[in-house]
């Protein structure tokens, strides 16, 4: 059921009131009309949010309608008011439609009101639905304009014919031109880096030509010497005229996200500086034990030429024996060449390579590579290694970085003379790698055992705090994990994991 219109109806004679009531309702208009006579009476009136039209008389004993159509407009200027009175000149008509009135009834032609009514109505409700309509794309301008400055990105619109640009104003905050400024493709020019433009302007004129879609990404140079990235992407609006083809696009400042970009660059050559710096700190604990491994090659070598020169000058010669003395000193040679070239690569700046690696024979390098200094601190090496552990796809250099790390901490953690260190490795029962490096230690005395892999943090006087911080680094990079626990007697256990062949991570 339609709600019956309210009214409210400025007029002294309850007679016509009555009249005009009876019209609307017989012209199926049903109506609840409010009748009120002094100025007081309609000021609290037409507060009512709930009417939908003001009618009346012009002039009244203690009031008047023009005074009624002022005080209306002022405060319910979208309420419809219509004039119905018997005194009414033309001249104060139009005179009332110009100060606000929706139009004008004369009491001796009543029947022009049912249309007047009705029409008033209709203008109102238009005019609410445009009112809406205006404000529902006030507020999506007003929401895009907001998103475009929040987010950096503005719009933009070349007529490719005419060359007119027409930017919002987000676009002109990111060109830092006034908005006044009329933007063109010269200004677009003038504006990009002097080293882009060659490259801008070959985009700009095959999207002319073509009239093709565009995606690119160049530095704008600001009046204060400032650089800022762009990105600039157009295509082809789709209701464009034939002969104004039109290109509808957005620019986007991506300066902080080119400056994140180029600081985790940075980020990542300092990571790999660390770990370079780590390994070669390592290497001054390697020094003994490096010219111990070299020097029995080496030894071996003198000998076996002394040998074979002995057979050579023998009467008669052997050559078979100086032979096989020749096959020793090659030998020997490859495997001093192969121990300075582990050792090398663990202070070299090359870049990390995946390959098929048996984890068990890294660690019997490193339990050679570290035997010297086991043996002058009288610390006990164990291995218990896994004969059926699977490979893996893994770097190395690292993994021997990772070890040597831990394998250090556990020997330097253990009073000279004594001690026992134990590097043991299994599979899991997911099916991944499991290395542990034990030792019978000082354990953990704070009690803190995951502070021990922050990075800086080292309990050691003479210790950069970055080793455990990198290898832990270096085994999630393989996809695997790192951590520590006491033991239950002395002493601490390193463990990490990794898969068992397959694809791995990207390096970090």
């Amino acid at each position: 059921m339609t709600s019956p219109l309210r009214i409210l109806l400025l007029e002294d004679n309850a007679a016509d009131a009555e009249l005009i009531q009876e019209l609307l309702e017989a012209e199926y208009i049903v109506c609840d009309v409010t009748r009120v006579q002094t100025r007081a009476e309609f000021v609290a009136a037409v507060e009512d949010k709930g009417l939908d039209l003001i009618l009346a008389d012009y002039t009244l004993p203690s009031f008047d309608g023009l005074s009624a159509l002022k005080l209306a407009v002022e405060g319910r200027p979208d309420l419809p008011f219509i004039f119905v009175s018997g005194t009414v000149g033309e001249e104060l008509a139009i005179e009332a439609v110009k100060i606000g009135a929706t139009d004008y009834v004369l009491k001796q032609r009543l029947s022009r009101l049912v249309p007047s009514v009705r029409r008033a109505l209709r203008e109102a409700q238009e005019r609410a639905e445009r009112k809406e309509v205006e404000e529902a794309l006030r507020r999506s301008e007003m929401y895009l304009a907001e998103a475009q400055r929040l987010s950096h990105t503005g719009s933009f619109g070349w007529n490719v014919a005419t060359g007119e640009l027409y930017w919002s104003d987000e676009t002109y905050r990111i060109f830092e031109c006034d908005p006044t400024q009329r933007p063109d493709v010269q200004l677009v020019i003038d504006r990009t880096h002097p080293d882009d433009r060659m490259r801008v302007r070959q985009v700009i004129d095959r999207a002319s030509t073509e009239r093709s879609s565009f995606d690119t990404e160049h530095r704008l140079l600001m009046p204060d010497g400032g650089i800022k990235h762009v990105q600039a992407v157009a295509h082809r609006a789709a209701h464009e005229g034939p002969e104004s083809p039109l290109l509808i696009g957005a620019v986007t400042d991506i300066t902080e996200r080119k400056r994140a970009e180029q600081q985790r660059t940075r980020l990542r050559e300092l990571e790999r500086d660390l770990a370079r710096i780590n390994r070669v700190s390592m290497m001054g604990e390697l020094a003994a034990s490096l010219a111990h491994e070299i020097k029995q090659p080496i030894a071996s070598v003198a000998m076996n030429a002394q040998a074979g020169l002995r057979w050579l000058r023998h009467e008669p010669p052997e050559p078979q024996q100086a032979i096989e003395a020749l096959s020793r000193i090659i030998s020997d040679a490859q495997r001093a060449t192969g121990f300075v070239d582990r050792n090398r690569s663990l202070y070299s700046r090359e870049t990390p390579r995946r390959e098929t690696i048996d984890v068990n024979d890294v660690i019997r390098e490193m339990v050679v590579m570290l035997r010297d200094t086991t043996s002058r601190q009288g610390i006990i090496v164990r291995s218990e290694l896994d004969p059926t552990l699977p490979t893996t796809m893994a770097d190395r250099v690292q993994l021997q970085q990772v070890l040597m790390n831990l394998m250090l901490n556990g020997i330097e953690a253990m009073p000279e003379g004594s001690g026992e260190l134990n590097v043991a490795s299994r599979r899991t029962e997911d099916g991944q790698l499991r290395i542990s490096v034990s030792d019978t230690g000082i354990g953990f005395p704070d009690g803190n055992v995951e502070r021990i892999f922050a990075t800086f943090y080292t309990t050691k006087p003479q210790g950069t705090g970055m080793g455990l911080s990198i290898s832990r680094r270096i085994i999630e990079s393989h996809g695997g994990r790192l951590w520590a626990s006491a033991n239950a007697g002395r002493g601490a256990t390193f463990q990490f994991t990794l898969l068992a062949g397959g694809p791995l991570p990207q390096a970090a």
